[in-house]
């Protein structure tokens, strides 16, 4: 149920939230718009990154001792998509946004003055785009202890 949980949470924050935010307060045109949406944006993946990590810390000691039963190929599968995830969130967490926070800090002027060919920017869309893959990369390893969780068990004796 926590997997299910956070993944609909991480599936909803990046097809709906993160695209809303910045399409409604690029659409007040206001001149700091993608600086305010990246704040709010900050704030809601400091909280599903953060959840991940620990979903999927927790997950992964109850796995090794509750999945004494299953074979070893899918007890390591499993054990190894949540480990995936938790450093996929926990890198995603604490290096890049944290280095993406710092970028941002450096500029000392909205994100939305910033050009294209600065390299501050260049830098803070190259560490977007590892946050991204990030967020894919334990979201994909999620579903996949998720479905390994969630298939049903052999029954002793059938």
């Amino acid at each position: 149920m926590l997997l299910g949980l956070w993944l609909g949470a991480a599936v909803f924050f990046g097809a709906a939230v993160a695209p809303t935010v910045f399409g409604v307060l690029r659409g007040a045109q206001l001149s700091n718009a993608n600086e305010l949406a990246g704040m709010m944006v900050q704030r809601f993946l400091a909280i599903i990154n953060r959840g991940g990590f620990e979903i999927s810390l927790f997950l992964l000691v109850t796995a090794y001792f509750l999945s004494k039963r299953q074979s070893r190929l899918i007890r390591s599968a499993e054990m190894i998509s949540l480990a995936i995830m938790a450093i996929m969130t926990g890198v995603s967490h604490w290096i890049i946004s944290a280095r993406m926070l710092a970028l941002r800090a450096a500029m000392q002027t909205p994100i939305d003055q910033i050009t294209g060919s600065d390299h501050r920017r260049i830098a803070f869309d190259a560490l977007h785009g590892y946050s991204v893959a990030a967020m894919g990369v334990a979201i994909l390893a999620g579903l996949a202890a998720f479905l390994i969780m969630a298939r049903p068990k052999a029954v002793p004796g059938r």
